[in-house]
Formats: C-alpha cells, sequence, structure tokens
C-alpha cells in the first residue's frame, strides 16, 4: 500500500492522535471517504458522458478528433 509498512503506518496514525484528539479522528475519516465517493462518481460521470458524447459523434457521421 503505497510502500509503506506497519510501522510508517502506525507513526502516521500516533501522530494523527496527537494532533487531532481521538475524537476527532473518526469525523475525520469519514469526511475523508465521503469526499472519494464524490470524487469517484464524478470520474465515473465523466467517462460515460465522454463516451455518450462519442456515441453522438458516430451516429452523425463526423470525424473524431
Amino acid at each position: 500500500m503505497f510502500g509503506l509498512g506497519l510501522p510508517e503506518m502506525g507513526i502516521i496514525a500516533v501522530v494523527a492522535i496527537l494532533i487531532f484528539g481521538p475524537k476527532k479522528i473518526p469525523e475525520l475519516g469519514s469526511a475523508l471517504g465521503k469526499t472519494l465517493r464524490n470524487f469517484k462518481q464524478g470520474v465515473g460521470q465523466a467517462e460515460g458522458d465522454a463516451v455518450e458524447q462519442d456515441r453522438e459523434l458516430e451516429e452523425d457521421g463526423k470525424p473524431k478528433i
């Protein structure tokens, strides 16, 4: 996972707890999860729009650029 081993992830977790506190960590995780989910949906929607646009161009007989 990104070249991080168990010791490195442990150090990152300890530092995060020291900076944000144990009560704030779940909120941050939830916000990060929602952000990633929205990003994936946006990428999927953009890909779908691009495919649809290609289909429309092919149906019209116009060459792709």
